[in-house]
């Protein structure tokens, strides 16, 4: 026998094509307020909703600095050899930093994700003797700045921000590095992968084994021994 359901026993999502006048409708936040939360994180500053205070126009001062741009995999950001001209704050998706060689071999020296800004740390970098490349791993949507403009107007709001701003990301790219240099002279291929796994789930699930592999300092092969569990202590 066919059953036929009223309206009014429905459930409200059910309705919600219907305009229901007991479903709540909430216009989406405007793509302007995800580049607010994203640089307050990243300044460690609490939004209060208060809009004449020193940190709502710092955050003010930047927001209109930044334009949204989405991107393909494999999109490259910033190239070697060329000066690296901007700043990111990525809303969604995955980018990684690496180096590559005239012969085609690539270095990865560290993948950034949602909510991280990256920004050219070393002075060389913004030269054309720049080595770095910067290219997303995913589809990404990204916030994108002029560097100069940027610290230009973190400066004119105290001169002791940049370097505090500065130092805080160019210490933990250095602190990542060292560590995962350590790991290779000290550790076998198994306990690195072993770490890979529980430090970097979410990378594990979105980024191709071979960037993986070129991050942990391994060649391809032996990453997918590594994920078989063919490789052994």
């Amino acid at each position: 026998m066919t059953r036929t359901l009223k309206p009014d026993v429905s459930s409200s999502p059910c309705l919600l094509g219907e305009k229901n006048p007991d479903i709540i409708q909430q216009d989406p936040a405007p793509q302007s307020v995800a580049l607010l939360n994203g640089l307050s994180r990243v300044f460690g500053i609490r939004l209060s909703g208060k809009q004449d205070t020193p940190d709502t126009r710092f955050l003010g001062d930047l927001t209109r600095l930044f334009h949204q741009r989405r991107v393909d995999a494999e999109t490259q950001m910033e190239t070697h050899d060329t000066p690296w001209a901007n700043v990111y704050l990525i809303q969604y998706g995955i980018m990684r930093l690496f180096r590559e060689a005239p012969s085609g071999k690539v270095a990865v020296h560290h993948f950034f994700t949602e909510g991280d800004m990256v920004w050219p740390v070393f002075g060389r970098s913004r030269t054309i003797r720049n080595t770095l490349c910067l290219t997303a791993v995913t589809p990404a949507t990204v916030w994108v700045a002029d560097f100069s403009a940027f610290r230009a107007a973190i400066q004119s709001h105290g001169e002791g921000l940049w370097p505090q701003f500065a130092m805080a990301l160019t210490e933990e790219l250095a602190e990542l590095t060292s560590m995962r240099e350590f790991r290779k002279l000290t550790m076998p291929a198994k306990e690195r992968y072993q770490l890979l796994l529980e430090e970097y789930p979410e990378l594990v699930k979105r980024v191709p084994d071979n960037q993986l592999a070129s991050w942990l300092g391994v060649v391809p092969a032996t990453f997918s021994r590594l994920k078989t569990g063919a490789i052994k202590y």
